[in-house]
C-alpha cells in the first residue's frame, strides 16, 4: 500500500480538517448540490458584473450560463470558457469566482461558466454536451461582448480540466469552432486510474475512493469498459496533434500527477507549445483550499503568467462556416 505522502511544509499546518472528510460519493454529491445551490445569482466581487444567460442545451431544456463581464468592458478581449471542478458531480459556476476574477483583473476578458448537468442527474455525456454549447455560444456571441473570435480560450480545474481537455479534443474533431488556448488545472483525464499516483492514493482530500467513484456515476454503463471515449476520458485519446497551446500544473501528491505529467509531455511530443509545472508535495486543489499559502501564490502567478503570454501570442481564426451575431 502506498505510505502516506508528505505535505509541503507551506500547507501542513492548514490541512488537519482535510483528513475528517470522508471519501467523495453519490450521498457527498447530492448533499452538497443543496449547499452549492444557494450561491447560484450570487453578487461578483467588485471589479465584475455578472450577467446569466439562458440557452437551448442539446435535449432541448435550458441551460444557465454564467457571464462574468468587467465593470469597465474592454474591446478586443479574449473570452474564456471556465468549467468548475467538482469530480463530475457536484458544484455550480460561482464557486469559481475567486479564479474567474483573477482572469478577469488580468486582461479585461469576458468569462462564462455554464451551469452544466452533473453526473447525479446525468452520466457522460450530458456535461460534455451542455459545454459544447456554451462554447458554440461564446463563438456566436463573441462580438456583443467585445471578444476577438480569434481569442477564444477554456480551461477549469479537476473534472472542469478534464471538460477542458475534452473540449479542446471535439473542437479539434468537429471543425465548428476554434480554441487558441486551453487550461486544463490537474484535471480528472483518465478513468483508468492505473498510474501510480492514482492506484491506491491516501492523499488529502482526494484519494482513490473518491476517484473511483466518481468515474463511476460519470460513466455510468461505460465504467470500466475498454470502449470509453477520449471526449469522456482525454488521456485515451491517441492523437493529441492539432490541439490548442496549453498550461496546466499539477500537485506533486496528488491521484492525477501523473495521468496529468503525461499528457502534457504528449501534447510536447505533438508539437502543442505547453506551460506546465509540478508542485512537490502539494494535494489536489491545494490552490483554492489554502490561496493564501506561499505555494499558492506561486501557482497562481505561474498561471497568470501564461495566460498573459497567451494573450499576447495565441490566436485561432473561427471556420469560415462559423457564423457570428
Amino acid at each position: 500500500m502506498p505510505a502516506k505522502p508528505a505535505i509541503h511544509p507551506d500547507l501542513k499546518k492548514q490541512t488537519f480538517f482535510l483528513s475528517l472528510i470522508p471519501p467523495f460519493s453519490e450521498l457527498t454529491y447530492r448533499v452538497t448540490k443543496k449547499m452549492t445551490g444557494l450561491i447560484k445569482g450570487k453578487r461578483p466581487s467588485k471589479g465584475m458584473r455578472l450577467e446569466q444567460v439562458i440557452i437551448p442545451r442539446a435535449d432541448g431544456k435550458k441551460l444557465r450560463l454564467c457571464v462574468y463581464i468587467p465593470a469597465k468592458p474592454k474591446e478586443d478581449v479574449p473570452g474564456l470558457l471556465w468549467l468548475h471542478g467538482g469530480g463530475y458531480g457536484l458544484g455550480v459556476p460561482e464557486q469559481e469566482e475567486k479564479t474567474i476574477a483573477r482572469f478577469v483583473e488580468s486582461s479585461g476578458c469576458v468569462v462564462v461558466s455554464p451551469d452544466y448537468r452533473l453526473s447525479i442527474e446525468a452520466p457522460y455525456p450530458a456535461a460534455i454536451d451542455d459545454c459544447y454549447s456554451a462554447l458554440l455560444w461564446l463563438r456566436d456571441n463573441a462580438k456583443k461582448y467585445g471578444i476577438r473570435p480569434d481569442q477564444l480560450f477554456v480551461g477549469g480545474e479537476s473534472a472542469g480540466g478534464g471538460l477542458a481537455a475534452a473540449l479542446a479534443l471535439q473542437a479539434r474533431d468537429r471543425k465548428e469552432v476554434s480554441i487558441a488556448f486551453q487550461i486544463p488545472l490537474y484535471p480528472m483525464i483518465d478513468d483508468r486510474m492505473s498510474t501510480p499516483s492514482a492506484k491506491g492514493s491516501k492523499a488529502p482530500l482526494w484519494n482513490h475512493v473518491s476517484n473511483s467513484n466518481s468515474w463511476k456515476l460519470y460513466l455510468g454503463d461505460l465504467f470500466e469498459s475498454p470502449d470509453v471515449p477520449c471526449y469522456a476520458a482525454p488521456a485515451r485519446a491517441e492523437d493529441l496533434s492539432g490541439l490548442p497551446p496549453a498550461c496546466s500544473f499539477v500537485g506533486g501528491i496528488e491521484a492525477f500527477r501523473d495521468e496529468t505529467v503525461s499528457y502534457f509531455q504528449r501534447l510536447k511530443e505533438s508539437g502543442v507549445p505547453t506551460h506546465f509545472k509540478i508542485y512537490p508535495g502539494c494535494f489536489h486543489g491545494f490552490d483554492m483550499l489554502f490561496p493564501n499559502a506561499a505555494v499558492s501564490k506561486d501557482a497562481h502567478e505561474f498561471l497568470m503568467a501564461s495566460f498573459r503570454h497567451a494573450v499576447k501570442h495565441y490566436f485561432a481564426p473561427q471556420p469560415e462556416h462559423a457564423g457570428q451575431e
